[in-house]
């Protein structure tokens, strides 16, 4: 399931370019644009505290938001934001429209249940996470919070693959043209060094004689 979905109201901005959105951000909003759906671009003024505490909040850009742009209102999904690299507040935001129809490309997080079913985590073993958000292409308008990864009866030396996790009707990997691996159960970085002196040790008294007959 996805986020619940929210409102925030906004202007209409009559004029576009670096100055207008100079003078939209000494007022204290936001410039941004919502385009797609086959229209024109909208330019948009929003409220700096609604956007700064949606942006921090997690799940920005996977959740759906109805924009009130003076009475009439606008379903988008958030694409991209700009934040002022030294103080961290949003200077810009695109927003694209979302009919009944439009399909997106989005990182979906990856969630892992079930390590203490693992018998590969059990003997201490480590999950090694290799994608931590996943790309999907899905209906916008049903875009995971997340997947799950059952983590259930693995061991170490397991790889899960994508193939290997289930997913929401219609939401597919953007990469298609291999089985990517989300996750290995890897040996413990303490369980090394035990079985590489076992190794070395059983390996050199075969190994000294034969170095003393050269």
């Amino acid at each position: 399931m996805s986020q619940a979905s929210y409102e925030l109201k906004a202007e209409a901005r009559e004029q576009v370019g670096k100055g207008s959105a100079r003078a939209v951000r000494r007022n204290g909003k936001v410039p941004a644009v919502i385009y797609g759906d086959k229209q024109p671009p909208l330019a948009i003024a929003l409220t700096y505290k609604d956007i700064y505490y949606k942006i921090h909040g997690g799940g920005f850009l996977t959740t759906i938001a109805t924009i009130d742009v003076d009475g009439k209102k606008i379903q988008v999904l958030p694409k991209d934001f700009q934040l002022d690299p030294v103080k961290d507040f949003p200077v810009h935001v695109d927003f694209l429209r979302i009919g009944k129809d439009t399909e997106v490309n989005v990182d979906v997080p990856v969630h892992f249940i079930n390590e203490d079913k693992s018998p590969g985590i059990k003997r201490g073993g480590v999950l090694n996470i290799v994608r931590h958000e996943v790309e999907f292409h899905c209906p916008a308008n049903a875009i995971p919070e997340f997947i799950t990864v059952d983590l259930t009866g693995t061991d170490i030396g397991d790889s899960i693959h994508i193939s290997a996790v289930k997913l929401p009707a219609g939401v597919k990997p953007v990469i298609s043209d291999r089985d990517f691996t989300v996750a290995t159960i890897a040996g413990s970085a303490a369980m090394k060094p035990e079985a590489e002196e076992e190794t070395v040790e059983a390996a050199e008294p075969e190994a000294a004689p034969a170095a003393e007959e050269k």
